[in-house]
């Protein structure tokens, strides 16, 4: 194993940054590390940067949306972290998404369809990628959108149980997602994203 001081990753693609110093802070569910790192400014001087980063891999996030009934497919689940931040009961309401766990984002994303919705995906189409919380954290999120219908419905969905999921599906209107996200209660990032592109482009365009 590696010394729990010394990350072995490379970090290459930019002249201007020098690694100076790398630790592991953590490295329990996912990996955190502190970093010091010599950066050149944009007047050429060199300045010494300490950051923390938190490494918990890629992710997909995905839209399942109706064009003919004008829905789209959400969920609500219990989030700790929205808890002691002040979510009153915690439960977020989300767009179905996941980490890639070593499969490439088209497989994660069938995967978490099926394992938090119940839906099997037939035509997904990529739209865009975004880094969530590029002060701290390293993700970066693929995000999918895809038409369903009843048929594509092939369990319950709901999550694994064995991570501590308790996942309830949603059905509902883009009309009313949208006014969810004015009145507050949409507060995820990902999912007002990805409403906000059905919005624009149109579910029949999707």
């Amino acid at each position: 194993m590696p010394s729990p001081n010394v990350d072995p990753r490379p970090f290459v693609g930019n002249d201007d940054v020098r690694i100076v110093e790398e630790r592991v802070l953590a490295h329990d569910w996912y990996l955190l590390r502190k970093t010091t790192f010599e950066h050149r400014r944009r007047d050429g001087r060199l300045q010494v940067v300490s950051r923390e980063t938190y490494d918990r891999g890629n992710g997909v996030a995905l839209l399942l949306f109706n064009a003919a009934r004008g829905t789209v497919i959400l969920i609500r689940q219990f989030r700790f972290p929205c808890y002691v931040n002040g979510l009153a009961d915690g439960m977020l309401v989300e767009a179905c998404a996941g980490q890639l766990d070593g499969n490439d984002p088209l497989a994660a994303m069938r995967r978490e369809a099926i394992e938090e919705t119940g839906y099997a995906v037939k035509a997904p189409r990529k739209v865009f990628e975004a880094y969530m919380s590029p002060g701290s954290i390293t993700e970066k999120l693929h995000f999918f959108v895809a038409a369903y219908d009843d048929a594509d419905r092939q369990g319950a969905g709901g999550g694994e149980e064995h991570e501590g999921e308790d996942i309830e599906v949603l059905e509902l209107p883009l009309s009313r997602a949208l006014a969810m996200i004015a009145s507050g209660e949409i507060q995820d990032g990902k999912t007002i994203m990805l409403l906000q592109h059905a919005a624009i482009v149109g579910l029949d365009k999707l």
